[in-house]
């Protein structure tokens, strides 16, 4: 079952490593996880994504990972004002894509806003394949201003 909590223990085991290390990730944000209690629990599809072998992003992938790690800014910076600017997106898209594909993944977005600005910032800033499905329904339209969206496409364009 993909939506299985896993203790660092048997995430360690899967991932051929120590508990310590899985605490790290998870600090790092490099895996995400939930509290129980005082404990980490990491959803078992997390830790299968990280076994998987990574696809290089494409052009068009690459430049959302940039929009939305400038999203990223704005989230540590005002996490009230961004998060409730998404919720309000995701609850005019729900409604637009009832029945969809779409809404599977608008529905995961509102999974990672009820786990915390930490779980956000994963699906905003990482190359994990659920990452980047997630970023092609994303419900931060209107985070950024015209002006900074421009600034980052301009300077993708340059660097990218």
């Amino acid at each position: 079952m993909s939506g299985e909590l896993l203790t660092s223990g048997q995430v360690a085991k899967l991932l051929g490593c120590s508990r310590q290390q899985v605490v790290n990730l998870c600090e790092r944000g490099d895996l995400p996880f939930v509290r129980v209690g005082a404990h980490r629990r990491v959803r078992r599809e997390h830790v299968e994504a990280m076994l998987r072998p990574r696809q290089p992003l494409t052009r068009d992938q690459l430049k959302s990972l940039w929009l939305h790690q400038a999203v990223a800014g704005c989230l540590v910076v005002d996490p009230d004002d961004v998060l409730g600017k998404a919720s309000e997106n995701l609850d005019r898209l729900l409604r637009q894509h009832r029945g969809t594909m779409s809404e599977v993944w608008l529905r995961r977005w509102q999974d990672k806003i009820n786990e915390g600005v930490g779980s956000v910032l994963w699906a905003l800033t990482s190359e994990d394949p659920e990452a980047v499905e997630l970023r092609q329904n994303s419900p931060f339209a209107g985070v950024l201003s015209q002006s900074q969206r421009r600034k980052v496409l301009d300077s993708f364009k340059r660097r990218g």
